[in-house]
């Protein structure tokens, strides 16, 4: 199966209002042809037994043949060979036939309140966060049906990320589980600031533009206060800012101490965007949980990484799409010219830090490219970085559960976990994008899609 071709993502709406790109190129997405039905909730306590020809644990063992999962509510409670797993009496059974099940995908760089365009430049002089509120619904269904059943979203217009995440949760809208960082931190003139314009005009920023040790002290504390799950920092410069480079350092080392320092004492990880290579040892060596993109990493920033255990959490597809298919998407060219910059420096980059140890997490930037393509990066990770198919999948599974912390929860299918469970045609491990395409989806016990026909479903 050949990798998507960015440069076909014109996205135009069907009848049934779904989002669908408009050439055959994009077929390895998912996104075209699927018949999809959903199911509704099954009652409270019912019981549900997936069938499967294999099943992906979230771990670095093997598949399992011809696999059988149960799930009681909205809990696994026995997952492992059909020989040696009992179906309870009057057990709802899909027999999910030749495909492969997993663990629910997770995405640790997402925006789903934001749409592909100008860096944020429109979204803050034009729009409001009711706005970006309003696009969260319509993309956490694109996401959640994408088979990404739990994302990180490390920053938002506003706070709307917390009115997204709260009604996923009261169940008024369907979606992933959110972990948010609400607005996110950067400084003044830099990535997350709104810059080109005169300064006579008092602009805000696409985060909280914050200064110096006190100033982000408080600003942490506020974001807290208002619902963030974790703390996002932009650290270095980046693509889509106007008169800033990746490879520059923003945030000083003593605010980065601080930021890291107030976060944790509230009990809180931070996330650091961080291109530029001594943006990504500094905020490592300040104690930051995760480096976001990790583009110009170098030895040093290895080094510290996997001294400090950080995490990393590469965005490749994203640079694909800027390149071949931001223009058609408002992308201005200053950003397309930062991203064919660094493109062959982040994979050679990113090969080398995989290569030599550091921690990896599976994550996108969904937002820089339409929601619901969140699978774009397994053949890049596969292709081009070297990763094993099954470690690809780890990354976005149980290493994703660890980086948010709630693998006693989610992120392996073992009784006991949260009942997030995917599945995709063939074998993902021969073809890894096959990943591009999820036909079933189950979160907390409710299956969302699945494909038409399958037994069991109706």
């Amino acid at each position: 199966m050949a990798r998507p071709d960015v440069t076909a993502l014109r996205v135009s709406t069907t009848a049934g209002g779904s989002v669908m790109p408009s050439r055959i190129g994009l077929c390895g997405l998912g996104l075209i042809g699927l018949s999809v039905a959903l199911v509704a909730q099954a009652p409270a306590g019912s019981t549900i037994v997936l069938r499967a020809e294999r099943l992906i644990l979230g771990t670095t063992a093997p598949p399992i043949a011809n696999a059988v999962v149960v799930v009681q509510g909205d809990t696994i409670t026995a997952a492992g060979p059909a020989g040696e797993v009992a179906v309870p009496p009057g057990a709802r059974v899909i027999d999910l036939g030749a495909r492969t099940l997993m663990p629910g995908l997770m995405d640790m760089h997402d925006h789903i309140t934001g749409e592909p365009g100008d860096g944020g430049d429109s979204a803050v002089l034009k729009e409001t966060a009711g706005h970006a509120a309003i696009y969260g619904v319509l993309n956490a269904k694109k996401t959640l049906e994408a088979g990404f059943t739990t994302i990180r979203n490390v920053g938002a217009q506003g706070y709307a990320d917390v009115a997204l995440r709260d009604a996923i949760d009261k169940g008024l809208v369907p979606g992933p589980r959110m972990y948010i960082a609400t607005r996110g931190l950067g400084i003044t003139g830099g990535h997350a600031d709104i810059n080109g314009w005169s300064p006579e005009i008092r602009l805000p920023g696409v985060a909280q533009i914050v200064d110096g040790v006190d100033e982000v002290r408080r600003a942490v504390r506020e974001q807290i206060k208002a619902g963030a799950d974790h703390i996002k920092v932009t650290a270095s410069g980046g693509i889509l800012s106007v008169g800033d480079s990746p490879d520059a350092q923003q945030y000083s080392f003593e605010e980065l101490a601080a930021i890291v320092a107030e976060a944790g004492r509230l009990g809180r990880k931070v996330a650091a965007h961080s291109h530029s290579a001594r943006a990504i040892a500094e905020a490592a060596r300040a104690g930051v949980a995760s480096i976001e993109h990790g583009s110009l990493i170098d030895e040093a920033g290895i080094a510290v990484m996997k001294e400090k255990g950080t995490v990393l959490v590469p965005t490749v597809f994203a640079l694909d799409f800027i390149i071949k298919a931001g223009g058609e998407h408002g992308i201005p060219e200053y950003a397309r010219e930062k991203a064919r910059s660094i493109q062959k420096l982040q994979r050679a980059n990113l090969k080398r830090a995989f290569e030599a140890g550091v921690k990896f997490a599976y994550g996108t930037d969904a937002g820089v490219f339409p929601h619901g393509l969140n699978g774009g990066d397994f053949p890049i990770l596969v292709r081009e970085l070297g990763i094993p198919p099954l470690e690809a999948i780890r990354q976005a599974t149980s290493a994703a559960a660890e980086l948010i912390g709630i693998e006693h929860k989610v992120g392996t299918v073992s009784a006991g976990k949260w009942a997030d469970l995917v599945a995709v045609d063939g074998n993902p491990l021969q073809e890894i994008e096959r990943m591009l395409n999820v036909t079933f989806v189950m979160k907390s016990g409710v299956v969302y899609k699945a494909p038409a026909g399958v037994a069991g479903t109706r």
